[in-house]
This record gives C-alpha cells, sequence and structure tokens, in this order.
C-alpha cells in the first residue's frame, strides 16, 4: 500500500493540516493546468542506489507452471509484524461494480503488514518483505517518517505482533537476503533491522517511478533503506504465453518464482514457493484484502496505475485457477 495514498484521502481536517492537504492537493491541479504529466513534475520513489540484479532467470509462464504443483525444497513460515487498520477506499476500488453491488463503504479496514521467511535447503535463509521496525511504532519521527506521512500512519493503530528486530534476532543465522515485493513505506519499515550489507531485490521501477506524492515520501523510504545495500533490480522479460508481464526463476532450480504484477507500483512482484505441502503464492499488494481477492476486486486508491492492476490481479486468479491447490496469500490479511 502507499502512505502517500493515504495523506490525501478525503477526511475532515482542521487547523494549519488544511493548509497542509491544500498545497498539497494543488501540485496535480497545478501540473494540470500547466499541460505536465504527475511524472514530470514529481520526484523519484527513492533515492537509494539500484543495481542489476545478480541473482535470477527470466523464464516464461509456461516453464513455471511445468513444475509448480511438484512438491518443494523451501519451507514457509508467515509472520504478522503488525496488525493495523488502513481506509478501505485505498486497498479496495469502492468505485468498482462489485463494490457497489456490494453496497461497501469506506471506513477502517483491518489488515495486517506481514512477512514471510524462506527457507531454502542450500541457499539460505530469506526474507520476503521485512515487517515493521518496532521504532516505527515508538518514535516514528525518530525514525525518519515525515511529518505528513506521520499525520496519516496512525501508528497509534499499530498492535504490535512480532517486531523485524526481534523476528532477525529469532532466526540466528544470517539472512541470504530481502526479497521485496515493492517498496512502499509499510514493505520496507522493517529495513532498519536488517543487517546492513544484506542483499536485497525488487522489481523495476522501484527507486525511479516518478509522482508527485513522492515528494512528501521519498525521505521517509529514504530513511528507511539508509545504509542498505543497494536494491538489485529483477531482469524480467517479456512472457512468451502473454500470461504474466514477466517470470524469474530466482534459484535456477524451480524452487521460487518472481513474478512481475505491476499497477500497485510498476515493479510489484508476487512471488511463488514451492514447499513441501504445495505451491504458495504471495501475491503481495496487487490484491491486499480478502474481499478484494474473492471477488475480482482491485485494489483503491492506493495504487499508482488502476488499469494495469486490474490486469495483474486478473492474471494471478487466473494462475491459481489452473493450479486449483496452491494456497494463496494476500498482501495484508489472512
Amino acid at each position: 500500500m502507499h502512505p502517500s495514498s493515504k495523506t490525501w484521502s478525503p477526511r475532515p481536517a482542521a487547523g494549519p493540516r488544511v493548509l497542509f492537504r491544500s498545497s498539497a492537493a494543488a501540485l496535480p491541479c497545478l501540473a494540470a493546468l500547466l499541460g505536465l504529466t504527475s511524472a514530470s513534475l514529481g520526484c523519484a520513489a527513492s533515492t537509494h542506489a539500484a543495481v542489476t540484479s545478480s541473482l535470477g532467470t527470466p523464464s516464461s509462464s509456461e516453464a513455471m507452471e511445468a513444475v509448480i504443483d511438484r512438491p518443494g525444497p523451501i519451507s514457509l513460515e508467515v509472520v504478522n509484524s503488525t496488525d493495523w487498520a488502513v481506509p478501505r477506499s485505498g486497498v479496495i476500488n469502492l468505485d468498482s461494480a462489485g463494490a457497489k453491488a456490494a453496497g461497501l463503504k469506506d471506513g477502517d479496514e483491518p489488515i495486517a503488514v506481514f512477512a514471510y521467511v524462506l527457507r531454502h535447503p542450500t541457499r539460505g535463509v530469506y526474507l520476503v518483505d521485512s515487517g515493521v521496525t518496532d521504532r516505527l511504532v515508538r518514535d516514528p519521527k525518530g525514525a525518519g517518517v515525515g511529518m505528513l506521512v506521520r499525520w496519516q500512519l496512525h501508528p497509534e493503530k499499530m498492535k504490535v505482533r512480532e517486531t523485524a528486530d526481534d523476528l532477525v534476532a529469532r532466526l540466528g543465522a544470517p539472512l541470504a537476503g530481502v526479497l521485496l515485493t515493492h517498496l512502499h513505506l509499510d514493505h520496507v519499515s522493517g529495513m532498519p533491522a536488517i543487517p546492513r550489507g544484506t542483499p536485497l531485490y525488487a522489481g523495476p521501477g522501484e527507486t525511479t517511478d516518478r509522482s508527485v506524492w513522492n515528494w512528501f515520501t521519498q525521505s521517509t523510504i529514504d530513511a528507511f533503506l539508509a545504509g542498505s545495500a543497494p536494491v538489485q533490480t529483477w531482469q524480467y522479460r517479456a512472457d512468451p504465453s502473454g500470461r504474466t508481464a514477466g517470470v524469474i526463476d530466482v534459484f535456477g532450480d524451480g524452487s521460487l518464482w518472481a513474478i512481475l504484477a505491476p499497477g500497485h507500483t510498476p515493479g510489484s512482484t508476487a512471488y511463488l514457493v514451492r514447499t513441501p505441502t504445495g505451491p504458495v503464492l504471495l501475491t503481495g499488494d496487487a490484491s491486499h484484502t480478502r474481499w478484494g481477492w474473492e471477488h475480482d476486486v482491485e485494489p483503491g486508491s492506493f495504487s499508482g496505475d488502476r488499469p494495469r492492476s486490474v490486469a495483474s490481479l486478473a492474471s494471478l486468479r487466473a494462475l491459481t485457477a489452473r493450479h486449483p491447490a496452491m494456497t494463496v496469500r494476500l498482501g495484508h490479511q489472512p
């Protein structure tokens, strides 16, 4: 999800907050008047260094689907780092026909912030996303969270389950890497707890995507990534079948697959894990909620490109339909 979107969600405001919100809202209006795009007026999502990934081999959905139903070697642990609540309009497109037919209204949507522990017998221990560092809840300002982001982050709504700090300490063994579904705050907010030098991986355009809203969130993302290794960017190629936007065989042994699922962000990536009990799909924020997944309704205002979100959600749902034994782990709900 995108804290920048939460910053500008409609809600009553008083005092100086109106000034902050009005000036922010004026930016896209000014861009339109001047004939500028959001990208031309905006700045990059992060100034953190990004390099070509040294891990992973471009592949195809055909090759992936030929093996994913076979039992695999990776054990997967689901970690609920924090319970939280966010505006429903951010995680479900309430303007969709399905949401309107169901009578869904805006309001607090209960969610969780997850991290996933992957243990490969020869490649070591990896995390998918990073959970939440203790400092984000205790001292968001000290953690580097900007004023406007703090205003809408609502850390008081966070109920910590297992912080990234405790998770890393519990794992003990050095991490072989962190595989990010995308670079929004709630997915990199555990990074201060990750040992420096740990390799990081994410989809294309995650640091370089330009937006007006990045003026307000870039410093926060940079603060959480400060001191970390450069983000290694997956080198996707077009999927010959067109079933996905791109597929990477992460370890080259068919045990873990990165699937490009753009829309929420340009490089949003889902991960398909072959475990001893069957395949598990980690959707990332291609679908935040159980209701959205089950009713084929894409995320709402937290996504940067809703038409691409529609296509990516359809692609992942079609994949699971072809492999009904697959377990699905959604971005922010069980």
